[in-house]
């Protein structure tokens, strides 16, 4: 068996023995400052990173570093509260590891989440992007050996986010009167945010948003055959000119994302509630 195997099944071995043979529905991964919602999960069973085998430390600003398993819209689910990024100087099997983690626990679906430079001119600090695709400048985590335990080699990404979810999501909103954005997240591997430069290629080149993150998860979770479904909330604005004294601040991103998590939340339930 890959090594790589082994500790998946030590570290799924674990939350189940914590979850007392219950199977969650849905997987959750909560970007920077977007915590707030694993504080609405009902009976929660709290397991900090650090007790679980295999997992990484997560040492981001914003991300808390558990996982909670619990009831969220009447479904069980399991949600990271906080994820492990590339640019920590993780392998991608590790970054990845919590989304093999969840399709051993039975998971049907993911939930991603992530704080994200606007870079359509259209989008303004606190507006909510649906993820209808998205554009890799991270390694890709399905290089090395194929796990065939989980998928092909070769697994199609026509379609990466799901349009039955996304459909979902629109008719919430419309509903709850809530304005959504819909559009292609970009990731890149940071740490660095990114240059004026940098945000005029990524607008040439199809991106609405831009981070550091989600797309390895959503990589994997697609190899395993779960359907996904991702928002970014809009945390700073591009221009393709600066103010001399304007910074990026990661402080300013994570009270921004805090500000937008009440309506992310809210629609992360309300779809877990229909499914």
């Amino acid at each position: 068996m890959d090594e790589r195997m082994n500790r998946y099944y030590e570290a799924a071995d674990y939350v189940k023995g914590k979850l007392e043979g219950r199977v969650p529905l849905a997987g959750i991964i909560l970007g920077s400052g977007l915590g707030k919602l694993a504080e609405k999960i009902e009976n929660p069973v709290v397991i900090p990173y650090s007790e679980i085998p295999h997992f990484a430390k997560s040492t981001a600003v914003g991300h808390k570093g558990n996982l909670i398993c619990g009831e969220l819209g009447g479904k069980l689910v399991c949600a990271m509260q906080g994820r492990f990024h590339y640019y920590e100087g993780y392998p991608m099997d590790v970054v990845t590891l919590p989304v093999r983690v969840m399709a051993l626990l039975g998971i049907s679906y993911l939930f991603v989440s992530n704080a994200a430079g606007g870079v359509n001119f259209d989008f303004k600090v606190g507006d909510l992007m649906i993820i209808r695709d998205h554009l890799n400048l991270l390694p890709n985590p399905l290089i090395g050996p194929n796990l065939d335990e989980f998928g092909t080699r070769f697994p199609d990404m026509t379609r990466p986010y799901d349009l039955g979810l996304i459909a979902l999501a629109e008719e919430i909103a419309n509903e709850s009167d809530i304005t959504l954005k819909k559009g292609v997240y970009l990731a890149s591997t940071g740490p660095t945010y990114e240059t004026p430069a940098e945000y005029r290629y990524f607008r040439m080149i199809g991106a609405d948003a831009v981070g550091m993150s989600t797309i390895p998860e959503v990589i994997t979770a697609r190899h395993c055959g779960i359907p996904v479904f991702g928002i970014s909330v809009i945390t700073n604005e591009a221009h393709d000119d600066y103010d001399e004294d304007y910074v990026n601040d990661g402080d300013d991103v994570v009270k921004a994302a805090d500000a937008a998590a009440d309506t992310m939340t809210f629609i992360f339930t309300s779809i877990i509630e229909k499914l």
